[in-house]
């Protein structure tokens, strides 16, 4: 089978669709031909080493501005894409598309060229749009934009033989949308337990540690606010490592306020992910409530292959609070609930056993359904069985606009 995937990210890029992606190529490869279209490293590569194996092509795309910097976002976004088109439409005919949804307008491109070329496409959804663009206000409710980019977006979904979501919430969302609930597949994402796993816990004061982007999805208030209140404490210490604007926040708060039981650290490789999770006793993860099923946060795994619980301030009914109450792996405090967040950190460092505890059961839970070779088969499964599906690709049709 010959598959193309496209994605704006891929290895060497530290972000987590880059090495998502880059597990699922190399598992594919085993069997298939892989075609990856990925624009150029970017300023967060690592792993510049990784040998890729014979079976998979990468062909990278010229990008003009930065993949992570404001505005220049923009236009890294649009080159590639133009990138994706040049390249996509002179590759040999394949049996099947992956788009994954950066950037977000990717999967009409894979709808358009599954029609021309009669192959399958699978769209894996990694963030839903627009929904998650509304959320955090860059577009306005049912306003024509939100409903001119919901129209294109559904109708490479609705074309789509397949959608790969990553939680239930995320499927209701998509089913808010009007999406047929056969077509969507939910696949989580996961980690890898061998590169990451349980260290043992540090002595000293109880370590919060936060791993990966805090951008604009994230809930902040309620860790700034904790971070005020245990200001300087000597039992309590916060690792926030990695980037977003949401971190130059607190980073900003901690300067004016003389917040020092802070270390903010760079965003580190993926060999040293395990390392670096294993300084904290806590993993935390925050998430606004609006955007609930419309972003699904991926480090839950990596905290969880390291055998620490999670600390989760978050939406009710999101998949990390699902994960917590059915495996018992963490802590769910309501954003804005201050009071509890603090209590409970207190609580904890009176009683580390709790921790330890919460976190055997979490790298429990991981082994058994987050680890890198289970997630991969979920997907491997989807991608097969719609190669070997009947269903066909339907004829090319515009997208409506809602009113």
């Amino acid at each position: 089978m010959r598959i193309v995937l496209l994605n704006q990210f891929f290895a060497p890029d530290a972000v987590a669709t880059a090495q998502l992606l880059t597990d699922l190529a190399q598992a594919l490869a085993q069997d298939h031909s892989v075609t990856i279209i990925c624009s150029g490293a970017t300023d967060r590569a690592v792993n510049s080493d990784l040998c890729l194996g014979s079976n998979i092509k990468v062909i990278r795309t010229h990008e003009f501005g930065s993949s992570h910097r404001g505005l220049s976002r923009i236009g890294a976004y649009f080159s590639y894409l133009a990138g994706t088109v040049w390249y996509g439409i002179r590759l040999p005919r394949p049996d099947i598309y992956v788009t994954l949804t950066t950037p977000p307008f990717l999967s009409p491109i894979g709808a358009v060229f599954a029609s021309l070329n009669g192959a399958n496409h699978l769209i894996w959804e990694m963030d839903v749009y627009p929904d998650i663009a509304t959320d955090i206000g860059y577009f306005t409710p049912s306003g024509f934009v939100d409903r001119l980019v919901g129209a294109i977006l559904d109708w490479s979904r609705r074309r789509a033989t397949g959608i790969i979501v990553l939680g239930e919430d995320m499927k209701a969302r998509l089913g808010a949308r009007g999406i047929p609930e056969e077509r969507i597949h939910v696949a989580e994402n996961w980690a890898d337990g061998g590169d990451i796993y349980p260290l043992p816990l540090p002595e000293g004061p109880l370590v919060i540690g936060y791993s990966g982007n805090f951008g604009l999805a994230h809930e902040v208030d309620t860790i700034e606010e904790l971070l005020c209140r245990l200001r300087n404490h000597p039992d309590f210490r916060f690792i926030f490592a990695g980037g977003g604007i949401k971190r130059a926040q607190l980073q900003e708060t901690c300067r004016v306020k003389g917040i020092h039981n802070v270390d903010f650290n760079p965003y580190c490789s993926r060999s040293d992910l395990g390392k670096s999770l294993g300084e904290a006793h806590l993993g935390l993860v925050t998430q606004l409530p609006s955007t609930k099923g419309s972003v699904v946060p991926s480090k839950i795994y990596g905290i969880m292959a390291a055998g620490r619980p999670l600390l989760y301030v978050g939406p009710e009914g999101s998949t990390p609070a699902q994960h917590i109450l059915r495996f018992n792996c963490g802590w769910h405090i309501l954003p804005g609930d201050t009071d509890s967040l603090g209590s409970l950190m207190r609580h904890l460092n009176s009683n580390r056993h709790l921790v330890s505890e919460a976190g055997q059961r979490g790298r429990t839970a991981f082994e058994q359904n987050f680890e890198k070779s289970i997630g991969v088969e979920r997907i491997l499964r989807i991608v097969e069985s719609k190669h070997h599906s009947n269903e066909q690709v339907p004829k090319l049709t515009s997208p409506a606009i809602g009113g």
